[in-house]
């Protein structure tokens, strides 16, 4: 398998255009603390696209937003250009990887989502029914307001997102298995009269098997893919 899947493509056009050609042009903070390029950049790319720069409205006027305005030859050809560019996405598939779907998936869902939990800029509603007790919106305090989130809102997608790694973890590493075994093995081969073997236990065998044990650990593996499901939709917060 080889896949090279590229950046989203971003739109050039009259105002990045103006950016990057007013280059020098620092960015100062607006009224609301956010860093920008002063307005004479952001003028200059008006006029780049529209062959005119808008007054701004005074006090009381509407603003018409969103009238016609007509396009500059530049902004048209660089909406041309745009419509042309497409995100390069490269994905080629070896009869090998299918002989394992699941695992073969696992290999490159799990670090997704691992970067996912590390960096996500948010997370979506979270049902309580897929949540322990102490992370239910029933166990967070009361909200302020009606429209608010609970404090337990966040933690919710965090638990979520851990039971899928678990999941996604024990499906590429299945060694998982190996801790319900205990004791030692001590099995013989006897050669019976018709000339088969057959293999019988040793005084000295002791190996157990914790099947309850290993019964609860495959529900939580099975759990995290019934997740990964129901929240796949999700999975660009």
């Amino acid at each position: 398998m080889k896949v090279y899947i590229g950046k989203y493509k971003g739109y050039f056009g009259p105002y990045q255009l103006a950016e990057l050609l007013c280059f020098w042009a620092k960015k100062v903070p607006d009224e609301y603390g956010i860093e920008d390029k002063p307005e004479w950049v952001h003028n200059f790319g008006e006029f780049l696209a529209h062959g005119n720069v808008e007054p701004e409205p005074k006090v009381g006027e509407v603003s018409k937003f969103m009238k016609d305005r007509k396009s500059t030859w530049l902004a048209k050809f660089l909406s041309w250009i745009d419509s042309k560019r497409e995100r390069k996405i490269l994905i080629r598939i070896d009869p090998y990887d299918t002989f394992s779907v699941d695992h073969t998936l696992a290999l490159i869902i799990l670090p997704m989502l691992k970067q996912l939990r590390d960096k996500k800029q948010g997370s979506p509603l979270v049902d309580d029914d897929d949540v322990p007790e102490h992370l239910k919106s029933t166990s967070a305090p009361p909200k302020e307001e009606e429209w608010d989130i609970d404090d337990n809102h966040h933690l919710r997608w965090d638990y979520v997102l851990d039971e899928m790694i678990f999941a996604f973890e024990c499906k590429v590493d299945d060694s998982w298995d190996d801790q319900f075994f205990s004791g030692e093995i001590d099995y013989n081969w006897i050669k019976e009269e018709n000339g088969n073997y057959r293999m019988v236990r040793g005084e000295n065998h002791t190996q157990k098997y914790d099947f309850e044990g290993r019964r609860k650990f495959q529900e939580r593996i099975s759990n995290g893919f019934r997740l990964f499901g129901r929240y796949f939709e999700s999975l660009w917060m």
